[in-house]
């Protein structure tokens, strides 16, 4: 969810010598493919260690529009009880980028032979530059701009809760529990420069629902809250054929909708490609969409055994 305002964060907080909040974290049209990055009581569910990549780049043609890229990995660990993982994540928007690296730890227990909770705890830190010299603005000898943010590291934890079976799953989480500040520079005409991260909780659903042998119906959701924003939900459809081929809509309430296709090329590699139209924001009509890529991979489990197939989520 990433609005001008965030763009330009650091010009309005020059403006008005106020603390701006905006949803920071990037959003994600393959959240239901990038599970850990949202969750971390989603490490080692796969039962395989797990790789990841994914590259976003929102609002073609916008000046300073974010591009994202995250590379995540997990595994449970031999006794099935504890999966672990890393979550890297890098955020360029404007003049400022935020790079990300957490590691992920779940105690996961079965509720009955065919569901599962698993809770999780994510640690690392967040790496925030701003390159404030390099915007141009009327007046360049301006103190405000003569002062970049340069790797300024706020470390942070998070939490999540994971509910799953074979054709559903449900989690809560909040990937960041503490508001750390960016920056804070206090100006000799009396004016305060001050960015932070906000508390986001994220809910996440999914479900598999076979219509025929070669033709499953797959609805998910991603919602999230912040104090600094309206609530927002991420709500697709997708048809999976013949367990290899995924056709799929979304809709972002208040930001964009698209689609989404995919393709199994064996049972361990998924490959996927989103297209989103913004509509309703002051950007729709000076971008032209964002497209965003994802790869996975399945390496085989400890036993060696073959990957379980097909696996939903």
């Amino acid at each position: 969810m990433k609005t001008l305002k965030k763009i330009t964060f650091v010009l309005a907080s020059a403006l008005s010598g106020l603390t701006i909040h905006a949803q920071q974290d990037p959003m994600y049209t393959h959240y239901m493919y990038n599970t850990l990055m949202v969750n971390p009581g989603y490490a080692g569910s796969r039962d395989a260690l797990t790789v990841t990549a994914l590259h976003r780049s929102q609002w073609v043609d916008f000046k300073g529009a974010p591009v994202v890229q995250s590379i995540t990995l997990h595994a449970p660990l031999k006794n099935d009880h504890f999966g672990l993982g890393l979550s890297v994540l890098n955020d360029k928007i404007g003049t400022t980028n935020k790079t990300s690296v957490f590691g992920d730890f779940a105690y996961r227990m079965a509720l009955t032979k065919k569901s599962k909770l698993a809770l999780g705890i994510s640690a690392g830190a967040n790496i925030f530059q701003a390159n404030l010299s390099s915007l141009q603005i009327g007046d360049q000898a301006d103190p405000v701009f003569q002062n970049n943010i340069n790797n300024h590291v706020t470390p942070n934890f998070g939490f999540g809760a994971y509910y799953s079976r074979e054709r559903f799953y449900a989690g809560v989480s909040v990937p960041n529990l503490i508001q750390n500040n960016y920056s804070k520079i206090d100006l000799a005409n009396g004016n305060t420069l001050t960015g932070s991260e906000q508390r986001h909780y994220f809910f996440i659903a999914g479900a598999v629902i076979n219509l025929s042998e070669n033709v499953a119906f797959k609805p998910t959701t991603f919602v999230k809250v912040t104090s600094a924003a309206p609530v927002q939900a991420d709500v697709t459809a997708s048809f999976i054929f013949m367990k290899k081929l995924l056709l799929g809509a979304m809709f972002r309430t208040g930001d964009a909708f698209g689609g989404l296709v995919g393709f199994n090329i064996t049972e361990q590699l998924h490959i996927g490609y989103s297209f989103d139209w913004s509509y309703g924001l002051q950007t729709a009509k000076y971008n032209q969409g964002s497209h965003e890529v994802v790869l996975r991979y399945d390496f085989m489990s400890y036993d060696k055994k073959q990957i379980h197939s097909p696996r939903h989520f």
